[in-house]
């Protein structure tokens, strides 16, 4: 099984035991595994993805992120669903370049990882030079 799956899982079933649950895990260059939860909060135009939390930790510990996975249930007695990263969260995970592999929602694997390139082939960063956007 993945370990970054596991990561999330088990963050799951740790911080919510019961009802819905949701966690990110990500993987970094030097193999460390950040996990991370969503916020809760009172308004809802504070809420904040699962994801960032361990986006935030990367960016603190100045290392690049090679791997990323989100995980939801709906209560303790549903499966566990891979969740594709946002929009917003794609284009966070952009900055350590195109070739961050993000799980993505898939019927057929239990786990599939593509890159963001490939998730993104359209993505408004190629009208610039590689060097441009990402210093390479």
């Amino acid at each position: 099984m993945d370990m970054l799956y596991e990561a999330a899982i088990e963050l799951i079933k740790q911080r919510y035991p019961s009802g819905w649950g949701g966690a990110a895990a990500m993987r970094t260059s030097e193999g460390i595994i950040l996990t991370s939860v969503a916020p809760e909060v009172l308004n809802a135009a504070t809420e904040l993805c699962m994801e960032v939390g361990s986006i935030l930790e990367a960016h603190k510990l100045q290392s690049s992120v090679t791997h990323s996975i989100c995980v939801a249930r709906n209560d303790e007695n549903s499966p566990f669903k891979i969740l594709t990263p946002c929009g917003i969260c794609q284009e966070r995970l952009l900055y350590w370049g195109r070739d961050v592999q993000v799980a993505v929602t898939h019927k057929e694997d239990k786990v599939k990882y593509v890159s963001l390139r490939e998730l993104q082939p359209f993505h408004w960063t190629h009208a610039y030079p590689e060097e441009e956007i990402f210093g390479k």
